[in-house]
């Protein structure tokens, strides 16, 4: 039996690996087809558009471009002539206009944002399960009760209750709480929806709560699947990769603010571990759901990749401003030397999220 379980563990991750790698791979290959085709488009020689990281595995060569499958399957690469400023001609980055070099540094973050926007536009459509707001269950099918966070030490957390699970048998919140308040310091079963299957929970409410965490430690939201028709859908889609741009940056710059003038994090910042984690979670909630996930961390990559900050695109398109005001280009080795330091920063932050991952999902 417990070789069974070990087995079904080994699955899980084995599959939670799969789809992670999948949908890192398509975000950063449609991240690096912008910086592809704008620079295709502004008349640049791209030498090399590569799916994945060398070393390669097969690659064909099409009029001057060479196209290659590689073997580490984590997105891809574009190569530009003159892009690490070596080679100047008619055809390199180097040599080509302001505004041609900043619309192929902005690009990927351009077609990352778009990406958003069309799978926004595709789940308006087909269906989306959204937060319900008061009124609004009159439009909606397939009614759900689903936590949204557990609190650590909580009766919730001991029951082994996570995010995304649906507490079935109730359709309204003002239900599942004047529940909980009828069971007070009492043991009470709860049937839990998770990944397609039902399995129940023994859970005792406490009359005596920490502050701000409540009687089961959970915090809830009413969700509902809603579509609409296409011609809604489309500018819905829109305004929601709109909506998710504007909250992201808002957020990253509130993060940001904070860690520089405070040292400290004002939220939990998740790596490639937590992101893995959450995105085996969003696949088995159903494939909306992760089609809804991709959609966030194509924008989250979107606006990460705009911050000017070395080694990013953001970076680079400031290097360019700087190029422009002082009319002559930054010294190479003072670049690289930026681009190093800013790499060894995000290699150090990386480093860190993945302990506090780590520490989070697999040491508790």
């Amino acid at each position: 039996m417990q070789k069974d379980g070990v087995n079904i563990c080994y699955d899980s991750l084995m599959l939670t690996a799969i789809i992670f790698i999948l949908v890192i791979g398509v975000l950063v290959l449609v991240h690096e087809f912008g910086h592809f085709l704008f620079a295709k488009r502004a008349g640049m020689k791209v030498e090399e558009f590569g799916f994945g990281f060398p070393p390669r595995l097969v690659g064909w060569k099409k009029d001057e471009t060479t196209y290659s499958i590689n073997w580490i399957p984590f997105g891809g690469f574009v190569k530009i002539m003159g892009e690490d400023g070596d080679i100047r001609g008619p055809r390199s980055f180097t040599s080509a206009s302001y505004g041609h070099r900043f619309l192929v540094l902005i690009a990927g973050v351009g077609m990352n944002l778009l990406f958003a926007a069309v799978l926004l536009m595709v789940l308006n459509f087909s269906g989306m399960r959204i937060g319900l707001q008061t009124g609004e269950e009159s439009r909606a099918e397939d009614i759900k009760v689903q936590i949204v966070s557990v609190s650590e030490g909580s009766p919730a957390a001991a029951a082994g209750l996570e995010p995304l699970d649906a507490i079935e048998d109730y359709h309204s919140l003002d239900d599942f709480q004047t529940t909980v308040r009828d069971n007070l310091d009492r043991p009470m079963v709860l049937k839990i929806l998770r990944g397609g299957q039902t399995s129940m929970k023994t859970i005792t409410p406490r009359s005596d709560p920490p502050a701000g965490q409540g009687a089961l430690g959970i915090s809830l939201v009413l969700t509902g699947v809603v579509a609409y028709p296409w011609y809604e859908a489309v500018w819905r889609g829109v305004a929601d990769a709109y909506s998710l741009t504007v909250n992201t940056a808002i957020g990253y710059y509130q993060l940001l603010k904070t860690l520089i003038i405070n040292g400290t994090l004002i939220a939990e910042v998740s790596g490639p571990v937590g992101i893995a984690s959450l995105t085996g979670q969003a696949a088995r909630v159903g494939f909306n759901f992760l089609l809804q996930f991709v959609a966030i961390i194509s924008v989250n990559l979107a606006v990460l990749n705009i911050i000017p900050f070395p080694a990013l695109d953001g970076g680079r398109v400031l290097l360019l401003g700087i190029e422009k005001a002082k009319g002559s280009p930054v010294p190479k080795k003072v670049e690289g030397l930026l681009n190093m330091l800013g790499f060894y920063l995000l290699v150090l932050l990386m480093v860190y999220v993945t302990y506090k991952d780590i520490s989070k999902f697999f040491m508790k």
